[in-house]
């Protein structure tokens, strides 16, 4: 009896010694592809994500490659249509100045003064988008706003000269930065996937 339970007490010290050496498994890369899918998710609905994208840095490699998901995680990420509406606004501003109206009405008549203030409150503006002037141009971009296809608006907006799409240059950096973001939520979610299947090192 005695010599049994010796043996068992040291069958149970190797036992205590193996349990003390075994490293538990390491979890690192489904953490991260959790933090990136869930990420990737808010990301693309639009919804704001501080705290998804700060949970996701603190797992990273390499928190960089999300830095550009920074500016829009108190807002969220803009859809094609809030960016399309954003333009819109915007659009009286791409226009060409208007031609004033050198007419006077000093001395003439109440017929002519009449058609004078109508002229002032009706606009004529060309409906076709044929053409390469800024008009036609713009029109374009009028067009593909309300489509919402916001890639379409921006690809004519960049056909503009400089100094006439000036206005509209933060919506062009705000579009630019949109996909950034969307591409590197993409990416960090697709390497955290891809880090998963590979063996343990």
């Amino acid at each position: 009896m005695r010599a049994q339970n010796a043996e068992i007490a040291q069958q149970g010290s190797k036992l205590a010694d193996a349990k003390a050496d075994v490293k538990p498994a390491d979890d690192m890369a489904l953490r991260r592809l959790v933090a990136g899918a869930l990420l990737d998710v808010r990301v693309r609905i639009g919804d704001p994500y501080p705290a998804a994208l700060a949970a996701t840095k603190a797992l990273a490699p390499n928190p960089d490659v999300l830095k550009p998901l920074d500016q829009f995680a108190e807002k969220g990420v803009p859809n094609a249509g809030r960016l399309s509406t954003e333009l819109l606004a915007l659009v009286p501003k791409l226009l060409p100045a208007a031609q004033q109206n050198n007419a006077t009405t000093t001395g003439t008549g109440i017929v002519e003064r009449l058609q004078a203030g109508a002229a002032k409150l009706v606009k004529i503006e060309r409906t076709d988008t044929a053409g390469n002037d800024r008009g036609a141009v713009v029109a374009r971009i009028t067009a593909a706003a309300l489509r919402n296809d916001f890639n379409e608006a921006r690809r004519e907006l960049k056909a503009l000269e400089p100094a006439d799409r000036a206005a509209a240059q933060s919506w062009l950096e705000r579009a630019d930065a949109r996909d950034a973001a969307l591409a590197a939520s993409r990416q960090f979610a697709a390497d955290a996937m891809a880090a998963l299947g590979k063996p343990a090192q």
